[in-house]
């Protein structure tokens, strides 16, 4: 990346959002107006307890979504019927900060999100009381970066976005300024 670019969906927020937020909710200081904090893409393939090749299939693919190396997630518990052991690797997960998170952001809403099948907007409802928001993908492939003839199984995803909102509803307002296509 050239050393002066700024990701799109961060300008617009610099110029815009943070402008139309102050507005509606009336903030007497530039530090009280809510931002995005980070975005955690979580993918948990069971199937990695069979088959090793599984996880690295999965690994790879969030590496081309995210644009960095995503970290393997260990099992907590052991459990007998679905022959898990305490310590196997399960799942990988990925936090994006600062620009990466933008673009992620940007890539989301207007690209994946779109191309998702039989889409009706985003559970207005899947915020945690403290301004952060989670949802949840079902099939990976809706992300432009991944070569669908290429790809083994489809994996589904969770992603959570942590904003610095202190209520749900500055969240939300914060979350439908960046265009996340929530229901009604």
């Amino acid at each position: 990346m050239a050393e002066n670019y700024t990701p799109r969906m961060k300008r617009r927020y610099r110029d815009q959002i943070r402008a139309s937020m102050r507005e509606e909710f009336g903030y007497s200081n530039d530090m009280q107006i809510p931002g995005l904090e980070k975005v955690v893409i979580n993918m948990g393939v069971g199937e990695a307890v069979g088959d090793s090749k599984k996880l690295q299939s999965a690994m790879q693919a969030l590496t081309l979504i995210s644009g960095q190396k995503p970290v393997s997630t260990k099992a907590r518990n052991s459990i007998a019927g679905f022959k898990i052991r305490e310590g196997m690797a399960v799942g990988c997960k990925v936090t994006l900060r600062a620009d990466r998170m933008y673009e992620f952001v940007d890539r989301l809403v207007t690209i994946a999100l779109p191309r998702v099948k039989d889409f009706r907007g985003l559970n207005g409802r899947s915020f945690d009381g403290r301004g952060n928001y989670a949802m949840g993908l079902k099939e990976h492939i809706v992300f432009p970066e991944i070569n669908y003839d290429t790809i083994d199984q489809l994996w589904g995803m969770d992603i959570v976005v942590a904003t610095t909102a202190r209520t749900d509803a500055e969240a939300k307002a914060l979350l439908r300024h960046f265009d996340f296509p929530f229901r009604n």
